[in-house]
């Protein structure tokens, strides 16, 4: 088994295959932008409003984080809690009646309960004195990178091969390497943003493009940031979290349009402070220690793209912003197809041939 990639999909894809006694290899190059590099980290499906079959994906991939974190050292997982926050009355009252009705199967959102202002601020200090909010017990929060490299020693210790450098499918469906050619049986294409150009030499057009999404990190000195929850705002896309150590992480732009731009833009850093600074004006004294760039891969209709392309030749790709979120759990359903066995999970919203090639989207020549 080939696996390309090795973001946080494919690194579980891997250590899936490699725990079913697949003799497993992991190629990829070191590219700036990957986005697991540059994820937040927020393990909350609960709190979207998805309704659409993203919705059952994320929220199996959600209860999943508990199941496969506990087979892993270091994997960084935690649950601290979550809160969604506005001002306004009528949001949390519909924020609070969807988590409610979505606990009844997923028990993993924990207790459910609304805060006046102070309470929330209580729990996560720098927010904004008016702001409410609905809190649920069993949101969490992961360190994308820590992640990935615990599925990658694990997927090691069980026996898989590593190839550093760029790979390239070349026209006969062989695949090129800095250690030559690459001989596999079975082969799962994980490259995220950059799989469409990887696959193109096989007459394949998958339309994945990369969404810029450029995220910052603060640093408080002297505080104790470790237990505070996550920061969903209800009236905006960005968000806060914390991790030990005085570090919050505030973002995100999404950009749909920017390419492989790998740059920290002046109004993307002005978007991304504005936002954290309108929810939290504690943070304004708080150091700016960096901000990273990420290419979120994208699909025309906002799905996954999961399953199989061809014989022999499968895709995990097509997260968006909730890579992090679903790409373990869907590593797992992938290994199962590339193994051709039935992952267990309906995937035909996730097919790659959903899409029409008139519409742009797979294309075998």
């Amino acid at each position: 088994m080939l696996v390309i990639g090795s973001g946080i999909g494919g690194a579980a894809t891997a250590w899936h295959l490699a725990g079913r006694g697949a003799e497993v290899v992991v190629a990829d190059a070191a590219r700036p932008g990957t986005a697991t590099e540059a994820g937040a980290g927020i393990v909350s499906p609960w709190t979207s409003r998805w309704e659409d079959a993203l919705y059952p994906l994320a929220a199996a991939a959600g209860r999943y984080y508990r199941e496969f974190t506990a087979e892993l050292a270091d994997s960084s997982f935690e649950v601290v809690g979550g809160m969604i926050v506005s001002d306004d009355d009528a949001e949390l009252a519909e924020a609070q009646e969807r988590l409610t009705s979505r606990a009844a199967d997923a028990p993993e959102i924990g207790e459910v309960r609304r805060l006046d202002p102070a309470q929330a601020r209580e729990l996560f200090p720098a927010l904004a004195p008016g702001l409410g909010a609905v809190h649920l017990a069993g949101a969490g929060r992961v360190d994308g990178h820590l992640l990935r490299r615990a599925l990658l020693s694990a997927a090691e210790r069980r026996g898989a091969k590593f190839v550093e450098g760029e790979v390239a499918f070349r026209a006969d469906g062989t695949v090129a390497s800095p250690e030559g050619p690459l001989e596999a049986d079975s082969v799962v294409v994980a490259a995220g943003a950059w799989s469409r150009e990887l696959l193109a030499p096989l007459g394949i057009d998958l339309p994945v493009t990369p969404h810029r999404g450029q995220i910052s990190h603060f640093e408080l000195p002297d505080t104790d940031t470790a237990a505070w929850p996550v920061v969903l705002p209800r009236s905006s896309s960005h968000y806060l979290l914390a991790f030990g150590g005085g570090r919050v992480v505030a973002g995100a732009t999404r950009e749909a349009e920017s390419g492989f731009d790998y740059r920290v833009t002046v109004a993307g850093q002005r978007e991304v402070l504005e936002n954290a600074l309108a929810v939290a004006p504690g943070l304004a004294d708080a150091t700016l220690a960096e901000t990273r760039v990420g290419f979120r891969p994208g699909t025309p209709d906002g799905l996954p793209i999961l399953g199989l392309l061809r014989p022999g030749l499968a895709v995990s790709t097509g997260f968006g912003a909730g890579g992090l979120t679903n790409a373990p759990f869907a590593g797992k359903l992938v290994a199962a197809v590339a193994l051709g066995e039935d992952p267990g999970f309906d995937l035909s919203p996730f097919a790659p041939d959903r899409f029409e090639p008139d519409a742009g989207g797979v294309s075998p020549r």
